[in-house]
């Protein structure tokens, strides 16, 4: 463990390394490349335990306050007396996340075997998982905002060639297109916190800006928050800049699992617990974050109840689950968020894994035709059934416990948020329990034969189905690593939260017991309610109307003025004189011998009067004149 321990960068050098070993080894190689690839992720999960019990036991009691487990640095940019330093630092925060990200990385590159298996191109897949790997590991151990900036922009990347895989699909390239553009808006809001916190601190290190901060006015701190959080609501997903993760689905459903569920997507929520002490420093932009995702939660929660797809509606589930972390972190509880993380991850990748097993045995994303596959998929059913209770919030699973912390956290800070997040965990049960019993009982109403795929796919999700159940017993221990003490378990909330999701399994099972044909039902109930919410409410047609519409006139109308009419009429301009003068010099080759032997000689003239007397030329030019 000794080398893990003192150099942590080895867990974002070797998938890095691997990445371009994986590329470079081409088609011919990838059944050997795929398994040499997953070094990476088990590089990043022994990082991660290695520094668990150490961080633990230093007493952290806020995102690098105290002395981290392991940090250095390199000087990236250096000019004269300037030098700009990427370091990393490890503590608790950071290990958990390391542990995260490892896990789920591992289990989504050997399910991957199994699943892209006839895939031609296996070799850019497992290169840019790699790639991913080591780039999101770099997020999470950058020891400043330069260092998690860079690699903020590769994941990104990482997530844009992943959607758009396969390229020749006109909507995966346009989904990809989505992802990079609305993702950009936020980074954005990131990239000038940046600016505005080394203009005015001279610090771009965690440690150095929070030490900087009670030399900030109270405006400046609540505008450098705001935009941190821009940054972290683009790349987690939250309203508005929520509409391109349903899109993200037309990518690979294991990169679904491992980008746009379990850790990419994270990403914005570790971001405000990393710089938590800036927020808790602004309570106007903790009111922001809390409202804002409380909102996203509720919202998305009511879409993913009416869709088809079973990757749509986990994707808009994810939406919501983030925005239950971004509650929290607004109400003031970052440790309950970072630990819903953590189990969010777990069974919402097996959910995502299973929805590939899913699709993969019966070759279909409709739920409408599918039914009953839980006799022919038994292995599938059962954990997929592990993964929708935790999400649901069933006792004893890990989604009980770590929502349980969330709700209180939010139920002290605002009572209001606590009503609308425990209708959205009502809804989430519904929707889970719906997508579960149209999924996996009744009859089978497809046309294929589905079937249970290999090890190599069932066995990532047994293994990710034991922290899925389990993980809530590990409380204790992750708050401990966070620097903190685990409250017990509120029972009032405990209650609530019990109740509403007995409810909504009940209501779920009963109404879907039928099939697809209580969807037509409820259609007829809620008519256009139930239409707005099946079309996300619009938010897409919104976007296009009022934001990509308006931009794409501006830019079209900017092309006709400046690039054709000016610049294309200079460039294009001065062609044409080029030609006349072309044309006027072209009727001077005649063939007339004598007329070139007269050319010659005044020619020859003219530079010997040059020569002479500068002055002559205009006495020439003036006769040629007359």
């Amino acid at each position: 463990m000794g080398v893990w321990f003192d150099a942590p960068w080895i867990a974002v050098a070797l998938p890095l390394g691997l990445a371009l070993v994986v590329g470079a080894g081409g088609s011919r190689l990838a059944p050997f490349m795929r398994w040499l690839a997953m070094l990476g992720p088990l590089a990043v999960l022994g990082t991660g335990i290695a520094h668990l019990g150490a961080a633990g036991s230093g007493g952290v009691t806020a995102p690098f306050v105290s002395a981290t487990t392991a940090a250095g640095s390199l000087t990236w940019i250096s000019v004269g007396d300037f030098a700009l330093k990427i370091g990393y630092a490890v503590d608790g925060l950071t290990a958990v996340m390391l542990v995260v990200v490892g896990f789920v990385a591992l289990m989504v590159m050997v399910f991957s075997v199994g699943y892209m298996a006839d895939d031609p191109g296996q070799a850019r897949y497992f290169a840019l998982l790699s790639l991913f790997t080591a780039s999101m590991t770099g997020l999470v151990i950058a020891d400043g905002l330069v260092g998690l900036f860079v690699f903020w922009e590769l994941v990104g990347a990482c997530s844009y060639l992943l959607i758009g895989f396969w390229f020749n699909k006109p909507s995966a390239a346009a989904a990809a297109m989505k992802a990079f553009i609305v993702t950009r808006i936020g980074d954005v809001g990131l990239f000038v916190a940046l600016a505005i916190l080394w203009g005015t601190t001279g610090e771009t290190s965690y440690a150095g800006i929070i030490a900087a901060l009670p030399q900030l006015s109270g405006g400046l701190v609540t505008a450098v928050a705001i935009l941190l959080f821009i940054g972290a609501a683009g790349k987690s997903a939250q309203f508005p800049l929520h509409i391109w993760l349903p899109d993200a689905m037309e990518g690979p459903t294991p990169v679904s699992a491992l980008i746009h569920a379990a850790t990419m997507v994270a990403a914005g929520v570790f971001l405000v617990a990393r710089m938590w002490p800036v927020f808790a420093a602004s309570p106007a932009a903790l009111t922001v974050v809390l409202v804002i995702g409380t909102f996203t939660a509720l919202a998305s929660a009511t879409i993913a109840v009416g869709q088809n797809d079973i990757k749509k509606v986990l994707a808009y589930s994810t939406i919501s689950q983030l925005g239950f972390m971004f509650a929290a972190l607004g109400a003031g509880a970052w440790r309950a968020a970072i630990f819903y993380l953590a189990a969010h991850a777990s069974f919402k990748a097996l959910l995502f894994l299973g929805s590939g097993s899913v699709i993969h045995g019966s070759d279909t994303q409709d739920m409408r035709e599918m039914g009953g596959l839980a006799k022919t998929m038994p292995i599938t059913a059962f954990t997929w059934i592990v993964g929708a209770a935790a999400l649901a919030g069933v006792p004893l699973f890990s989604g009980f416990f770590a929502k349980d912390e969330v709700l209180h956290g939010v139920m002290l800070a605002s009572p209001v948020a606590f009503v609308a997040l425990v209708i959205a965990a009502a809804f989430t049960a519904f929707y889970i329990t719906r997508a579960t019993v149209l999924t996996f009982f009744g009859s089978y109403r497809g046309s294929n034969h589905p079937h249970e795929g290999g090890p190599v796919m069932w066995l990532p999700l047994v293994a990710l189905a034991i922290p899925a159940a389990g993980l809530g017993f590990a409380a204790s221990g992750i708050a401990t690593t966070l620097g903190g003490e685990h409250e017990a378990l509120s029972m009032t909330v405990a209650a609530i939260s019990t109740t509403v999701a007995l409810i909504g399994i009940v209501v779920g099972v009963l109404l879907y017991r039928r099939g697809p044909a209580a969807d037509t039902s409820l259609e007829g109930s809620l008519g256009g309610l139930w239409r707005a919410s099946r079309a996300g409410y619009y938010a897409d047609a919104a976007a296009g109307r009022f934001i990509v519409a308006p931009v794409t006139a501006a830019a079209q109308g900017l092309y006709a003025f400046f690039d054709r009419a000016v610049f294309d009429g200079i460039v294009e301009g001065s062609a044409v004189v080029s030609r006349k003068l072309g044309a006027w010099f072209a009727r001077l080759q005649t063939g007339d011998g004598q007329r070139y032997a007269v050319l010659m000689g005044l020619g020859a003239v003219v530079l010997v009067a040059l020569a002479i007397s500068p002055g002559a030329l205009e006495t020439i030019l003036g006769w040629l004149g007359r």
